[in-house]
């Protein structure tokens, strides 16, 4: 195929790019619901992933249903390497394709490198890169034989781009996730489907301890914003990410922090003890 005949395919994919079938992964709580919800509102159909809260998803699928579109649900472990990719492709057939994919699912650790055993390690790379690997190369097959284009967003970190002590296995999953994304933006734009990351700091979730509550009272010196973010503030940008709206938008990672990542050289100058080098 020519590179003129590949710019027209990938015209002709954006051009006429409505989105009408998205998968979540880890839609059970936090992010994961918040977006499944957004896309809902949006129009779209949704499948929706649990690992360990099938009750947690069954309650996402409710809200879901209740904007009058389809809920389809479905367990899925990102470290099961390839039967987590087998499981988008069975939520793909019973939503009758795939037009969005959002990468969600996701763990973290906190143990410095000098005591972090092997398992740990590989249990979080495996969930946090090589699961999202497999899961965005057959949503990216599915989009392709599709034909119409697509949208794949994966949920990564502030950490894809700042480390954090005790976090070495998650640092360099998402620090992989971004590189990942950004290939994908190179290969996949031929055939009209973006590829970015949205890159959440602290966000009042499970995940966080935080159990999805209301961030507004929380108080966080050391954020611009001085709190930390809801669930749904990173929903939104998905939902954007996933929209018609964003045809032009590819191999970019968002940060949505509350301006965390720009704190680095003021927060060197004003910490006053050395307790951020243990966790």
């Amino acid at each position: 195929m020519s590179n003129t005949s590949e710019t027209r395919t990938a015209n002709d994919a954006d051009t006429r790019f409505q989105p009408r079938r998205a998968i979540v992964t880890a839609s059970d709580s936090g992010i994961g619901r918040a977006t499944a919800v957004a896309l809902a509102e949006a129009g779209m159909d949704v499948g929706i992933t649990w690992h360990t809260d099938e009750q947690g998803a069954l309650d996402t699928a409710e809200e879901v249903l209740s904007h009058g579109v389809r809920a389809a649900v479905a367990r899925l472990d990102a470290t099961d390497i390839p039967g987590c990719g087998d499981v988008v492709d069975s939520l793909a057939d019973e939503l009758g394709g795939l037009d969005v994919f959002v990468n969600n699912a996701g763990t973290g650790g906190a143990t410095l490198l000098l005591d972090l055993d092997y398992d740990e390690w590989d249990e979080i790379v495996k969930t946090d890169l090589s699961g999202a690997f497999v899961c965005i190369q057959r949503a990216a097959r599915r989009m392709v034989a599709g034909g119409a284009g697509g949208r794949i967003i994966a949920v990564s970190s502030v950490h894809e781009h700042q480390p954090r002590v005790g976090s070495s296995a998650y640092d360099a999953a998402k620090h992989g996730l971004g590189g990942l994304a950004k290939t994908a933006a190179l290969e996949l734009g031929r055939h009209g489907i973006t590829v970015n990351t949205v890159a959440p700091g602290e966000i009042a979730t499970p995940m966080t301890g935080q159990t999805d509550e209301d961030p507004h009272g929380e108080d966080r010196p050391g954020i611009p914003l001085g709190r930390p973010g809801d669930a749904r503030e990173i929903a939104s940008v998905i939902a954007f990410l996933a929209s018609p709206a964003a045809s032009y938008v590819t191999g970019a990672s968002i940060v949505v922090d509350g301006g965390m990542l720009q704190m680095g050289p003021q927060a060197g100058s004003h910490l006053q003890s050395d307790d951020w080098r243990s966790v």
